[in-house]
């Protein structure tokens, strides 16, 4: 861990808005944090399509925490993980929390579905755990922590399934009072009124995170002035990174060069530089 590298508890706690962006791999979340993003959400999208697999409990517990290990190894700034619903029962989140603070992960958020999740855009049904059984998992996993600055992010997916913002305040509120350090409220709505809604009603009792995926007109400033603490963009480098290979790959193809695209990539000395390979051979000299 180098020196300058901060918890995301710490981060939290220097006050205003924290701005966290998605990533899959060292390289992406190096990315993140070179254009300014405070945090880096190791996403289990990205992870999961990264392999060109469904977001659906699918890859397990060791495959999501050796990927958001690496980004953690790469940067100083703290990554949160998602870690869907903590991979099973509560012995699995105590499991899980051990694990990832072993890692040097500081946060992570869990989620109120039940085991297997899926994506919450996809066109399925979105059940959730009762709300007993829920906050039976976020105390489980703050009695598992063995660093008292590991943060823990209980998301709803109240809002995600239909359920109305009233169902996800009284989740909300219920995960704040088991120990939550934080809620996420997520919606899949087109524009941002049911989160406004939420948050003009919450009693501020802990931090709120959002996730504005679907309603990415709502800006930063805004949010900050209905009280929203932590903005996460989910998946947006993921998306850019599919649509800019596509691109690049497709005109290589068409083109029979890669004259046609040499203008608009990294030249291979920015590669050499995020990789600082300079550092490397210094070793060597």
């Amino acid at each position: 861990m180098t020196s300058t590298r901060v918890s995301f508890r710490e981060l939290m706690a220097q006050g205003g808005l924290v701005r966290v962006a998605g990533a899959h791999d060292a390289l992406g979340a190096t990315l993140a944090q070179q254009a300014g993003f405070q945090a880096v959400w190791a996403s289990s999208f990205e992870v999961s399509a990264a392999r060109c697999l469904p977001d659906a409990s699918i890859l397990t517990m060791t495959e999501y925490l050796a990927a958001a290990a690496d980004m953690q190894k790469a940067i100083d700034a703290p990554v949160v993980a998602d870690v869907d619903t903590g991979y099973g029962n509560s012995l699995n989140v105590a499991h899980m929390v051990h694990e990832y603070e072993a890692a040097g992960i500081t946060a992570v958020a869990i989620e109120d579905k039940v085991f297997p999740k899926v994506n919450s855009f996809a066109d399925t049904s979105h059940d959730l755990l009762p709300v007993a059984e829920f906050t039976h998992k976020i105390e489980t996993a703050k009695s598992a922590q063995r660093h008292e600055d590991f943060y823990v992010i209980a998301r709803t997916e109240a809002l995600i399934n239909g359920l109305g913002v009233e169902e996800a305040l009284k989740r909300c509120t219920a995960y704040a009072d088991a120990g939550a350090d934080a809620v996420l409220i997520h919606s899949k709505k087109k524009d941002e009124a049911e989160i406004v809604e939420f948050l003009d009603r919450w009693d501020g009792r802990a931090p709120v995170v959002i996730v504005p995926t679907t309603y990415p007109q709502w800006s930063a400033e805004a949010a900050t002035r209905h009280g929203v603490s932590v903005v996460i963009y989910a998946n947006q480098g993921l998306r850019a990174t599919v649509q800019a290979l596509r691109d690049t790959f497709r005109t290589i193809y068409a083109d029979g060069s890669s004259l046609g695209v040499e203008d608009s990539i990294a030249p291979v000395a920015d590669v050499f530089a995020l990789q600082k390979l300079d550092d490397w051979l210094a070793l060597d000299a």
